[in-house]
């Protein structure tokens, strides 16, 4: 029997890099609506749109996707889901996944693991991973690493090359050398509802303004994250035009 979790899909109309992203046409349906489709396959007990859309709720509801209005004003995803989380009246225990509204082709299996996480560990947080091999990635702000500790919890998120290899450096830096243990880190988070209701509580780090990372804003406060290490590297999602093009070759395909 899987273990139960719901999947919770944020969903914001509005995006600097690419409007009305979520509505973009995959194959004929809307992106978040492929991305709802993906996250049924992973095992979930119930798959929610959390929006502050009511062209996204229509569309969800002719797709038979449920969905949730939330405010427009939150000032990052996991406070939408937090907001999704009590609209939905979810248990404090309930284990909740945070899937990306665009990451149509996100692993399935993937999001089950995170979920798995969450209830064989004792921690109020868990994320995903994986092995970095590319000196191009691991010198690339938009490519976020994460350091881990023994347990598998994050001790740090950076844009920067982290762990730093100091007598590796100059070699890498010219395309060679030898690459420490790098995990990139994967967008996809689990949590309990009840930490998703103190996150709101909880104050901006300095961290967190400075990388543009808000999960250092739970390292920054105290609190443990899991991380789940995959060997399956993801599809990239949707950040820009190029991206949406070659999605939506991909599901012409």
């Amino acid at each position: 029997m899987s273990l139960p979790f719901v999947v919770l899909i944020p969903a914001r109309l509005q995006s600097s890099r690419l409007p009305n992203k979520p509505l973009a046409d995959l194959g004929g349906k809307a992106m978040v609506v492929r991305v709802a489709e993906r996250a049924r396959l992973s095992g979930a007990q119930r798959v929610v749109v959390a929006t502050d859309s009511a062209a996204i709720l229509d569309v969800c509801a002719q797709a038979n996707v449920e969905a949730v209005l939330t405010r427009a004003d939150h000032d990052n995803g996991t406070d939408r889901l937090a907001e999704a989380a009590s609209l939905l009246h979810l248990p404090p225990e309930t284990v909740v996944v945070n899937v990306q509204g665009d990451e149509p082709m996100i692993d399935p299996q993937l999001i089950q693991n995170v979920a798995a996480y969450l209830h064989e560990n004792p921690v109020p947080v868990a994320t995903a991973a994986h092995h970095v091999d590319s000196s191009a990635d691991f010198l690339n702000p938009n490519v976020v690493k994460v350091v881990l500790n023994k347990q598998s919890e994050a001790i740090y998120f950076s844009r920067a090359p982290i762990p730093y290899p100091r007598d590796e450096m100059d070699a890498i830096g010219q395309g060679q050398g030898i690459l420490p243990p790098v995990y990139r880190h994967i967008g996809i988070y689990g949590y309990r509802t009840e930490f998703l209701n103190l996150y709101t509580q909880l104050s901006a780090s300095p961290l967190e303004l400075i990388e543009k990372l808000e999960q250092l804003r739970i390292l920054w406060h105290g609190h443990r994250i899991g991380v789940v290490v995959t060997d399956n590297i993801p599809m990239a999602g949707v950040d820009t035009p190029e991206d949406l093009a070659r999605m939506q070759q991909q599901f012409k395909a």
